[in-house]
């Protein structure tokens, strides 16, 4: 048996731990709304206006003008997301993390360990609240899909249990939509012919839906029979890049602001890599201009994590790729092809040595007094 586990509303769960204040009240993160920006999470009050996640700031500030708009804190999201893994590992060797907000966790044969499942999901929504306060709802069912769609079913704070075998009673009156990876193109291809709940593509052959849909057209019919993949993926996903950027609130002409930009959102990209005690040398940074047109412009050099390295590379790439007359939409900058140590650096150990001291003096710094206290001022200027 797998549990779904889906922390409700998680970004206005944790802004709520940090500012009890918003209790209650229409919460949207995701920026000012006068900006560009998108909703990235919203109280279930917010909802109540008809905001989503995925909707335009704009949009949603005309939907709920008197909501409280956030831009958020990543940071403290991760720790969240990090601290309610840690109090599942308690419980079970085997953790699939789905996403920053979702777990999979399977249980199967545990009944004589924990009694009732049921009661078992209780436990772990109540501790959870309790030690971290936030509120969870849970899926479970013999497999990953089942347990997501049931985790869903009774948000927020709710406990959805299919017993095996009663997968299809459980899914033929439940919209279409519910299945994970039905979007609103296919809905609506769907509702054209048609079908508009999961018992009307139990009607249908499955022939008839691979003729109409394809490879995809199948996949359909084993979901709306209940069928899913029922174990976990115990693949570790190694992180591939690290990336930052801004999107403005209006566009940039002045190349002195851009580069002050690139140079904090390098010192950002530098502080994670360090933090997670990779190297970089895959430097790509990125320009989109008030017409939409973007370019990348990339460089690979030695193995570093060195933000002074990084940022004259970085400023010599947009400077190659500002040379338009059109104002800047967003500018940005990603670091990737990792490693976890370097022989080049074995050369140099002794400044290394020292470079890695100041360089964690200044993370430090920042993360009392924030990223603009120290700054690289330019390429081949030794300011840090």
């Amino acid at each position: 048996m797998i549990f779904h586990l889906d922390l409700d509303a998680f970004f206005v769960s944790v802004e709520r731990i940090l500012d009890p204040q918003l209790d209650g009240k229409a919460v949207v993160v995701g920026g000012d709304p006068d900006g560009r920006g998108v909703v990235a999470a919203c109280s279930y009050e917010a909802r109540s206006f008809g905001i989503k996640s995925g909707m335009p700031i704009k949009t949603a500030f005309r939907l709920c003008p008197k909501g409280i708009y956030l831009h958020g804190h990543g940071d403290e999201y991760r720790r969240y997301s990090e601290l309610v893994e840690d109090l599942l590992k308690k419980y079970a060797p085997i953790i699939e993390q789905a996403s920053i907000d979702e777990f999979y966790v399977d249980f199967g044969g545990c009944e004589k360990i924990y009694g009732s499942l049921y009661l078992f999901a209780q436990k772990i929504q109540r501790e959870v609240m309790d030690k971290l306060f936030l509120p969870i709802s849970i899926g479970i069912g013999r497999n990953k899909m089942i347990a997501k769609i049931c985790s869903d079913f009774s948000k927020p704070m709710g406990i959805t249990y299919v017993y095996p075998g009663m997968e299809k009673d459980f899914l033929e009156p439940l919209p279409v939509e519910v299945i994970p990876g039905i979007g609103p193109v296919l809905q609506r291809e769907l509702n054209n012919r048609g079908i508009y709940r999961i018992s009307d593509i139990l009607k249908l052959s499955g022939d008839y839906l691979f003729v109409a849909f394809g490879k995809y057209g199948r996949d359909l019919w084993e979901k709306a029979n209940g069928r899913g993949i029922e174990v976990l993926s115990t693949a570790e996903h190694k992180q591939k890049s690290i990336s930052k950027e801004t999107t403005f609130e209006k566009d940039v002409i002045s190349k002195i602001f851009l580069e002050e930009v690139l140079s904090i959102l390098t010192a950002k990209v530098c502080h994670t890599l360090r933090k997670k005690g990779f190297l970089a040398s895959t430097i790509t940074i990125k320009l989109r201009y008030s017409d939409f047109i973007t370019y990348n412009r990339s460089k690979t050099v030695k193995f570093t994590n060195d933000e002074k390295e990084v940022y004259e590379v970085a400023l010599k790439l947009l400077r190659d790729a500002n040379k338009r007359r059109v104002g800047v939409r967003l500018v940005g900058i990603n670091l990737s092809n990792f490693t976890n140590f370097c022989f080049q650096e074995m050369l140099f150990i002794e400044e290394r040595e020292k470079r890695e001291r100041m360089l964690r003096a200044v993370d430090e710094l920042r993360r009392k007094y924030g990223y603009s206290i120290i700054k690289s001022k330019g390429a081949g200027i030794d300011s840090i």
